[in-house]
């Protein structure tokens, strides 16, 4: 069903600090959640250190436990992908959804489409559509995608996702989640 659509891969922090490695390092020690993300990123991407997925996991784990919702984001795609850590779906998806209940729209699609898959749950082709549809809100382009996990439901089906969707959405904008 979902096969050919890929997931969203890792996200990198809007702005670049402008702080060296070791300030980032000492603000993260000193548990600074976004400077605990940003030196996760750098860890990923090799910049100013060398690329180390593990210690990307490490500092982005910091983050997430604190609730920053990119990181949290990143997380599950090094967990998906079997990057810095083994490859857990299951884990993934608790990450994602952390994210995705705040909003975060990559997070929001990839639950969409590890739904629609069945990875780390039972295939759920409503709760695809769901996720599929809150996300498509802010993007039109991914209706196609949507519709896709739509073409594999009932008329009740249908309905029912609809639903799902809607009360994840009002949950969502009114920062409760889940």
């Amino acid at each position: 069903m979902l096969g050919g659509c890929g997931d969203v891969g890792e996200q990198s922090p809007d702005s670049q600090s402008n702080m060296s490695p070791e300030e980032l390092r000492a603000s993260a020690e000193q548990g600074d959640a976004e400077a605990q993300y940003i030196l996760g990123a750098m860890y990923y991407m090799g910049q100013g250190v060398p690329q180390d997925y593990a210690e990307e996991v490490k500092w982005y784990r910091l983050s997430a436990d604190q609730g920053h919702a990119a990181a949290q984001y990143n997380l599950g795609v090094s967990y998906h992908r079997g990057q810095g850590v083994p490859q857990d779906y299951v884990e993934a998806m608790k990450w994602y959804r952390l994210a995705a209940d705040q909003g975060y729209a990559e997070a929001q699609y990839n639950l969409g489409l590890m739904y629609g898959k069945g990875e780390g749950v039972p295939q759920d082709y409503v709760e695809a559509y769901a996720w599929l549809s809150v996300v498509a809100t802010g993007y039109t382009d991914l209706v196609k995608v949507r519709d896709i996990a739509a073409s594999e439901l009932t008329p009740e089906q249908l309905s029912q996702a609809q639903q799902r969707a809607t009360e994840l959405f009002e949950k969502i904008q009114s920062g409760n989640g889940q």
